[in-house]
């Protein structure tokens, strides 16, 4: 499967691997939208050869894939998975990229306060049902649901 998402209006190919049951996306077309570089693929070689010098795991587990290019041919391009993605983003110097590496840190932060705390990560479940849409009804059906899994779960691991 293949699709193209969008972001701020520009376009991020994507392959969906279904043996690794994740997506895989162009760097290229991320390193465009962060950077607005005129050319995005001498930034992309650049900041590579760059985080390879530092040892940057990221990039050398960063394979190629042939996607279709803006011209409709086939060409090879790297990709990388969202968490490769994600450290990727954290690497590129540009203020573009500046709110997304915040939002990267406030949602770590939150994990982080969720592992200590997990009625946190109960509340913000219930308040993105919330705002999705579902009745409350409905949610307090799923979060029981959840607990009842649990139960079970640990029964049959003790088993």
């Amino acid at each position: 499967m293949s699709n193209i998402i969008l972001f701020e209006s520009k376009k991020v190919r994507r392959v969906w691997d279904e043996s690794d049951q994740k997506w895989y996306f162009a760097i290229i077309d991320v390193i465009s939208i962060l950077t607005d570089s005129v050319n995005p693929g001498a930034y992309w070689r650049k900041l590579k050869e760059r985080l390879k010098k530092e040892g940057n795991e990221t990039v050398t587990n960063c394979h190629g894939l042939r996607m279709e290019a803006a011209d409709g041919k086939m060409r090879m391009t790297d990709i990388a998975d969202a968490e490769q993605l994600l450290r990727l983003i954290q690497s590129v110097p540009s203020p573009k990229a500046e709110p997304f590496k915040r939002w990267l840190a406030k949602v770590g932060y939150e994990r982080l306060e969720e592992i200590e705390n997990p009625e946190l990560a109960a509340k913000r479940m219930r308040e993105i049902y919330k705002q999705k849409g579902y009745s409350d009804d409905w949610i307090e059906k799923r979060m029981r649901g959840i607990a009842v899994r649990d139960e079970l779960t640990e029964i049959f691991v003790v088993i």
